[in-house]
């Protein structure tokens, strides 16, 4: 956790006390009433946060979990059930988990539009269905009485403000596990969080679990508020404007909830008292919406990523004037008053003999096809133990069609080992798992995230402070509190190396690794590679356009062009091919090393 996120839950926690202590004792019962109202809405919208704000799912029924948590809370307090109120706030948010589970399994197949016309119709048919069978206790007028020492309102303010304190502290610390940061990864790239190892089912279906469960505590919430509850208070109109404000605002932050929160249940009552019209709060919630749709990003996520991003640019700016008084003044003048820091070219092993080295990565007669297309033709590559194999071809020759392939996010025939186990019938995130990563010619990165929470997800594993900055300092990243958002595009490249490198996999397919880098910086990147298998244990199969790159770093090329493997074998031997020169080089001499 960074400063800025500690300040941040010390002000949030300091601020639910004081309101707490204070707006019991100073606001009229009218007051505190909207004032419980605010806090189980907040709860509520801590349920649009998981789902929407962190995983990028459209639900429009969270007012049905909610739902689902008030009627088992009435239906226990009728039947006079052992446990009293505590326990039966616990069961109503535990029943709502599988229905949340149900709905969620259409999500492992289809997303977006789809997905929201899926979860509106739950909520229709929990509203007709709550329509015509009415909540326990509505005919003979049995009530829900509140716990003692929370019966007053007062009293049960505090109670609703300490749920909601817990609430968000434990989703905040699930946040900062491996699941919680996978749930970012999936909003922006569900391919990405496959290749890094996470099951992208489990994590889905954990957000809506989790999701239901907090709102059906926001349900028997609103039950102990109002003793009684009917239809109306879950009707499927309240989960499109809560889904609406959720987007605007991004509950996924406590203050976004909270906001939220006083939004949907004061902010009427506020205007009538200043004498506002009703409509100008529709105004109010489109210029919010407009912005937000604008940024791409919710008005917390704004906030709060500028100011990460402002301590980030001081401490860069610091870093870099260090690096300047530490650069002789002859070389500052020579760069003409800039100080450019060089990097050390790591130092290259020795290579071994191929025979003396068991082949990690075996693939035979891999071949691809897209109807009558054949991507790939039977290719067969090896990639022996502590070894850089390149793999190269033209534009269209089939090169990220076999890493996808090979990866499993593409169907082949063919044969797939790693380390002498079959990998032809397992999914993307079971190959990552047994050691094989990958990565993507287009980064997809969320920039909500620093580069240590991204090294998270791609290790799999909590690294120490220790481990995360040598991974960055050898592939030549910034500092790792910085945020992904002001990480340049070939920084972010050399991220998602590292990232793949962190997990110690056996073999890494890096696909077009130098793209956005110049030429020094390609070559700095060609050194490091090259000490990759002797640093790290990771062999690695280089997918690139650069030739002077894979001249320095590959003792081994397979060369493709239309599907086919034309040359394989050393590379300076392919290189001098002249059918690989006339495939891939063009007429022209390119000298081979």
């Amino acid at each position: 956790m960074n400063v800025l996120d500690k300040r941040s839950l010390g002000t949030g926690v300091g601020a639910a006390v004081l309101a707490c202590a204070v707006l019991p004792l100073v606001l009229p019962p009218y007051w505190i009433y909207l004032a419980i109202s605010a806090a189980i809405s907040a709860v509520i919208m801590l349920s649009f946060g998981v789902i929407v704000g962190r995983a990028g799912v459209i639900s429009l029924c969270q007012m049905s979990f909610a739902a689902i948590g008030a009627w088992v809370m009435l239906r226990l307090n009728v039947a006079e059930a052992p446990g009293g109120f505590y326990l039966w706030l616990l069961l109503g948010g535990l029943a709502a988990v599988p229905v949340g589970v149900a709905i969620g399994l259409p999500a492992l197949r289809i997303r977006g539009v789809n997905l929201a016309v899926v979860t509106f119709g739950f909520a229709v048919s929990t509203d007709i269905v709550l329509n015509v069978n009415e909540f326990p206790g509505a005919k003979d007028l049995t009530t829900l009485d509140r716990p003692a020492p929370f019966d007053t309102d007062g009293g049960y303010f505090v109670f609703c403000m300490i749920v909601f304190t817990v609430l968000a502290l434990a989703l905040g610390i699930i946040g900062r596990t491996r699941l919680g940061l996978s749930w970012y990864e999936l909003r922006h790239s569900e391919r990405s969080a496959a290749a890094h190892g996470i099951s992208v089912a489990r994590s889905k279906l954990a957000a809506f679990a989790i999701s239901a469960f907090v709102a059906g505590i926001g349900g028997g919430l609103l039950a102990g508020q109002l003793s009684l509850v009917v239809p109306q208070n879950f009707a499927m109109g309240q989960s499109l404007a809560l889904f609406a404000v959720a987007v605007m605002i991004g509950p996924h932050h406590p203050e976004g909830a909270v906001i939220g929160g006083i939004f949907g249940a004061i902010m009427g009552t506020i205007m009538e008292k200043i004498s506002l019209p009703q409509d100008f709060g529709g105004v109010l919630f489109g210029v919010g919406a407009l912005l937000a749709l604008r940024s791409g990003l919710s008005h917390t996520d704004l906030t709060r990523m500028r100011k990460r991003e402002a301590g980030a640019r001081k401490m860069l700016k610091a870093a870099e004037e260090k690096s300047s008084e530490e650069t002789p003044a002859g070389e500052r003048a020579a760069g003409g008053g800039k100080a450019e820091t060089a990097v050390a070219p790591a130092a290259v092993p020795a290579p071994r003999p191929a025979g003396d080295r068991p082949p990690l990565l075996t693939v035979k007669g891999l071949t691809v096809k897209f109807g009558e297309v054949v991507a790939l033709g039977g290719v067969d590559l090896t990639v022996p133990e502590g070894g850089v194999v390149g793999l190269i071809g033209p534009n269209g020759a089939g090169k990220s069609t076999f890493i996808a392939a090979v990866s499993g996010f593409v169907g082949y025939q063919g044969a797939v080992e790693l380390a002498g186990r079959p990998l032809d019938r397992l999914s993307p995130n079971k190959r990552a798992t047994l050691g094989l990563r990958r990565t993507f010619q287009t980064t997809a990165i969320a920039p909500e995230l620093t580069q240590y929470e991204y090294l998270t997800i791609g290790a799999g594993r909590r690294l120490t402070r220790a481990e995360a900055d040598e991974l960055l300092e050898f592939f030549g990243c910034p500092p790792g509190q910085v945020p992904v958002s002001i990480v340049d595009a070939g920084s972010r490249r050399l991220l998602d190396v590292a990232a793949a490198i962190a997990a110690r996999p056996k073999v890494a397919l890096l696909d077009e690794p130098a793209a956005g880098q110049s030429a020094a910086e390609s070559l700095a990147l060609g050194a490091r590679l090259t000490a990759v298998p002797e640093a790290f244990g990771v062999s690695i199969l280089l997918v690139e356009h650069d030739m002077e790159l894979v001249q320095a770093v590959c003792e081994q090329v397979t060369v493709l062009d239309f599907g086919n493997v034309i040359a394989s074998g050393p590379t300076g031997e392919v290189l001098e091919d002249p059918a690989v020169r006339a495939a891939y080089l063009g007429a022209a001499d390119v000298p081979a090393s």
